[in-house]
């Protein structure tokens, strides 16, 4: 049954041409009192992807055919950048973006990025669902942005290479790696006296190439998804940071809905966030066989030198100074004392 359950995963996360659909589902879109766009830099066969398509079709039958949600994945509205504006402004309805993405306006809301913080998913999700992501919440409402109640996970990340394996921290020195438009990240790697360059992930690819950068870091199933495995060498398992994305509305927008039809779609998009949660963790736990055979080399390196490097750097104090007293003790009530 296992093998079947990751076959199915990875079916889902790699092979999924029923979500060729979206340009239907715009194609419809006249017919429908609410038309909600829904950008995301994640491709058709991620599976935030698949799960917001069927949370579409669900939320279009319920509803009466009141409510269209339209997906426009694998960054076809532009940039997360791009796409932040465009939802701040009304010409987007819906995006999915990183905590630490939004953190360049809503500085709260990269909190869940901070270096080695979290043990595992018990106390992602505790934090997160509970007073630290009601926290992040409010911090994003003063952008006149609805955020929904939980997050998407995307899962802990990983440094990958085209030059050589990162086995201490010493091998991050002058190392050049994509991050993110986000200075929490920049800030981490830069303390590991790395050499960070902010890029968006559309254009990460095509960067690795062409040897702007050596490297980057994410989850194991977007390497995989992404086909970065053919423009690097080297995966190290560090888990050095957790990364989840909010679902944020347009504020304006999202109170004119009807608050019957608001039920309809926080239901709904709150079924899609727990199976995208389910699907995620499956991937990022039973893809490395896979990545494996395509010709990546894994190393774990241990993580308390890596984190001892952030103590002496400064990092933890410098973010603590950063988010405020209360944001820091909301975080550390969740993953004990981080210095």
């Amino acid at each position: 049954m296992a093998a079947l359950h990751r076959r199915h995963l990875l079916k889902a996360a790699i092979g999924a041409t029923a979500l060729a659909a979206p340009p239907l589902r715009i194609a419809r879109a006249q017919s429908s009192e609410f038309v909600l766009k829904f950008g995301n830099n994640n491709p058709e066969s991620h599976p935030m992807i698949v799960a917001m398509g069927k949370a579409a079709d669900r939320i279009k039958q319920e509803s009466g055919g009141r409510v269209e949600l339209q997906l426009f994945p694998n960054s076809s509205l532009g940039t997360d950048t791009d796409m932040l504006s465009q939802v701040r402004s009304g010409a987007l309805e819906l995006f999915a973006l990183s905590g630490l993405v939004l953190s360049t306006l809503a500085p709260v809301a990269a909190i869940h990025g901070v270096g080695f913080a979290w043990q595992g998913y018990d106390q992602i999700w505790d934090a997160m669902d509970g007073d630290l992501g009601a926290h992040v919440r409010d911090g994003i409402s003063k952008l006149n942005l609805y955020a929904f109640e939980h997050m998407w996970d995307n899962g802990f990340r990983q440094i990958t290479s085209s030059s050589h394996p990162i086995e201490k921290v010493e091998d991050l020195a002058g190392f050049k790696i994509r991050v993110p438009p986000s200075p929490l990240w920049v800030s981490l790697f830069a303390a590991f006296g790395a050499s960070p360059t902010s890029i968006n992930l559309a254009e990460t690819y095509s960067a690795l190439q062409t040897k702007i950068v050596e490297g980057h870091e994410n989850p194991l199933a977007l390497i995989l998804i992404l086909r970065m495995y053919e423009v690097q060498k080297y995966v190290s398992i560090t888990n050095h940071m957790w990364d989840g994305y909010w679902l944020v509305a347009n504020g304006r927008l999202w109170g004119r809905i009807p608050d019957a039809l608001k039920d309809i779609i926080s239901k709904n998009i709150k079924q899609a966030t727990m199976e995208e949660r389910v699907a995620i963790r499956g991937l990022n736990d039973s893809v490395k066989g896979d990545l494996l055979a395509k010709g990546l080399a894994f190393n774990t390196p241990p993580s308390n030198p890596f984190r001892y490097k952030l103590t002496s750097a400064g990092f933890y104090e410098h973010w603590r100074s950063k988010f405020g007293e209360q944001t820091w003790g909301l975080l550390e009530h969740y993953t004990g004392k981080l210095s």
